[in-house]
């Protein structure tokens, strides 16, 4: 068994892109592998910032080899009226002499068919990897790839070289300019230049010893926890560790340094926020706080060089985050001065859609939108109302101010803060600082009632805006994460339980705007929308439940997303049950009965002739006590208890009947029972 080693070497590819990387560049030859019967045991794959490598062990040498059936063109196709060969089976033969054992007829679906059987495989590893390598390199996909020189060739960033190894040869192919070798790059200050790797055993040696390169990204993380944790104790403080920078910033490292630096106390003044963004977005630094959960003044950058006067490093450090702190205690003050009178009147001035007016209108339009919200879930909170409404009054307000103009990212935040210095109710400061929140798949929810209510009708007003107007998301471009959006609302109103009707709420939304130039009607942007929100929402329920039941609830109706769950859940259970098919099995006869019938005519008992017709009305007659009913568990446990009434009434009595006024009594009767369980799913989307 052998060990395979490649290692693409580039300029440095940014941190975002390495974790996707990774993981396409391991399935991606683990795919190889196995379409091609290629054993093998570990397979890793490491990340630098400048070298993406796959290390294989217990390699196969050769490819397993296997007997297999490959069919031909049919009997009648491969020889003519005399029995001779035709060009058809020639060419199916001449295409086939690597591994050919026999030729033999074989009986199929479509007729009798010409077959070879022959034998694959038995190819040396290396060819296949030879073959396989340039593709899965330049098929990499990156959010933004580049050319670079006069070659044709894209990747993430310009690649160097290219190391293949399997054991101690090299596996010769080509990627534009670049020839694979033995050769690989240290780090470029701790690493020795150009070193030769002997085999491929050595390889990950050779990177620790030689190179100066921390090669798996995971014992760089733990490093870089475990040197941080260390040296704050001696300032008696805690890393303030925040998983997605902590993920970035292994990724900017080779060669892992944690460095701990100091601020003045002076800047302590401002938010804790406002402190944490300064060193971790503009400086990838984490925080560092007391046990009590105070900030202290200093902060923990990480290095990927190990410099001879670490001091230096470290002060130079500390004058990029003094400027920055700087600046934002400035802001800061100067904010404190306004106040969100002002800020409100410049927001006419500021655009928030092209077509849908200015960030001023959006909040005249969220004011109403959020105390209507509030309105629908709790009727009975009169005191809600004006705090909904003050706080979609306020929502944007920040967006003006100082410190948002400097840390854009602080946007929702920063208008919480100054709510509360302001003297604004601790629920609309809250409200504010949630507003954005979800902002995706993984991310927090508002953590209140009234941040969840701002949050839905920012959406909404995004939302039916930006349909109104057509700017729709296509399949390569969303600017104005409108996807994201959707999930949002889907999530808020799944996670809070909160039954708010979709179309209403859209439509509220819509009836809000004014003076704009809508480019489709307001029905159909309605539609338009909704639709687009299904679509969403059937992604985010894709792998809780199968897709044939998540299709079923959802054309039953998605208007209340906890009642679409609610049947979803339901369904979902009762298809574990001995009682499903059989009970499918009724509402599908049923349903093909009624296919493209109009049932415009009410069921009457007094047009009943039938012994099995009177049953069956006696049994649906439970149904009316529940009409309204939403314990859906309960509901389908009673589906069976109508299957001897229901096939009674198919054995017994014809629902086409000569008089058409019977006919009719008799579709709308089946309709009962049609009509009551298609509001929990659509039963022609199950398959039994």
């Amino acid at each position: 068994m052998s060990t395979f080693v490649l290692e693409i070497g580039s300029e440095e590819i940014p941190a975002r892109f390495l974790p996707g990387a990774a993981t396409m560049f391991g399935d991606m030859w683990r795919e190889v592998f196995k379409q091609t019967h290629i054993p093998f045991g570990a397979l890793d794959v490491f990340t630098t910032p400048r070298r993406l490598v796959l290390e294989v062990r217990d390699l196969a040498e050769i490819q397993e080899e296997q007997d297999v059936v490959v069919v031909g063109p049919a009997k009648r196709v491969a020889y003519d009226a005399q029995g001779t060969p035709t060009k058809a089976l020639e060419g199916f033969l001449r295409a086939n002499t690597d591994g050919y054992q026999e030729l033999f007829e074989q009986e199929t679906e479509k007729g009798l068919y010409v077959c070879v059987r022959k034998r694959v495989g038995g190819k040396p590893s290396a060819t296949i990897i030879q073959q396989a390598a340039p593709q899965i390199i330049l098929g990499l996909p990156f959010a933004k790839k580049m050319r670079w020189g006069a070659n044709q060739i894209a990747f993430a960033r310009p690649i160097h070289w290219i190391l293949a190894l399997l054991d101690d040869a090299v596996v010769p192919f080509t990627v534009g300019p670049l020839t694979s070798d033995r050769i690989t790059m240290g780090h470029r200050v701790h690493g020795k230049g150009a070193i030769s790797v002997p085999h491929a055993t050595m390889y990950r040696t050779i990177m620790d010893e030689d190179c100066g390169v921390v090669l798996d990204q995971a014992e760089r993380k733990a490093y870089i926890q475990d040197e941080g944790d260390r040296i704050v104790k001696k300032v008696d403080g805690r890393v303030v560790w925040k998983e997605d920078l902590l993920e970035e910033v292994v990724g900017l490292v080779e060669h892992p340094v944690v460095v701990l630096g100091d601020f003045d106390p002076k800047y302590l003044e401002l938010p804790r926020e406002v402190l944490l963004t300064s060193m971790e977005k503009h400086q990838k630094s984490f925080g560092v706080e007391a046990e009590n959960g105070t900030l202290l003044p200093h902060f923990v950058p990480v290095a990927n060089v190990l410099a001879k006067d670490p001091l230096v490093v470290q002060k130079g450090w500390e004058r990029v985050l003094h400027a920055r702190l700087e600046d934002a205690r400035f802001f800061w003050r100067e904010d404190q001065k306004v106040g969100f009178a002002p800020w409100q009147e410049k927001l006419d001035g500021v655009i928030f859609v092209a077509g849908l007016g200015t960030m001023g209108d959006k909040t005249r339009r969220l004011a109403p939108l959020a105390s209507f919200i509030a309105t629908e879930l709790f009727p009975e909170k009169k005191e809600l109302l004006p705090l909904a409404e003050r706080a979609g009054l306020l929502s944007k307000a920040d967006l003006v101010s100082g410190m948002v103009g400097e840390f854009d990212t602080l946007q929702g935040i920063m208008g919480g803060i100054y709510a509360e210095v302001f003297g604004e109710d601790p629920m609309v400061a809250n409200a504010l600082k949630e507003q954005y929140l979800p902002a995706g798949p993984e991310t927090a929810l508002p953590k209140t009632e009234l941040g969840a209510i701002l949050s839905l009708a920012d959406k909404f007003d995004t939302l039916i805006g930006c349909f109104g107007i057509k700017k729709i998301p296509t399949g390569a471009a969303d600017p104005f994460a409108l996807r994201r959006a959707a999930l949002g609302i889907i999530r808020v109103l799944a996670e809070y339980g909160w039954s708010l009707s979709l179309a209403k709420v859209f439509a509220k939304a819509q009836s809000l705007y004014t003076g704009c130039t809508w480019k489709v009607s307001a029905e159909k942007a309605l539609a338009m929308v909704l639709d687009f929100v299904g679509g969403r929402l059937s992604n985010y329920l894709q792998g809780q439940y199968p897709t044939i039941e998540i299709e079923a609830c959802m054309r039953a109706g998605f208007d209340s997303i906890p009642d679409l769950l609610a049947r979803l859940h339901a369904l979902h259970a009762f298809t574990e049950s001995v009682a499903y098919v059989p009970s499918v099995q009724i509402l599908k006869r049923i349903a093909n009965i009624l296919q493209k019938k109009t049932i415009d005519t009410p069921f009457s008992a007094a047009l009943l002739q039938e012994d099995a017709e009177k049953d069956l009305a006696n049994a649906l007659a439970v149904l009316r006590e529940y009409t309204t009913s939403t314990d859906y568990p309960m509901l389908l446990a009673l589906l069976p208890t109508f299957r001897a009434p229901v096939d009674a009434f198919f054995e017994k009595v014809m629902v086409i009947s000569e008089d058409e006024q019977i006919t009719a009594n008799r579709m709308a009767l089946l309709n009962i029972l049609h009509s009551f369980y298609g509001r929990i799913c659509q039963v022609s989307c199950l398959q039994i």
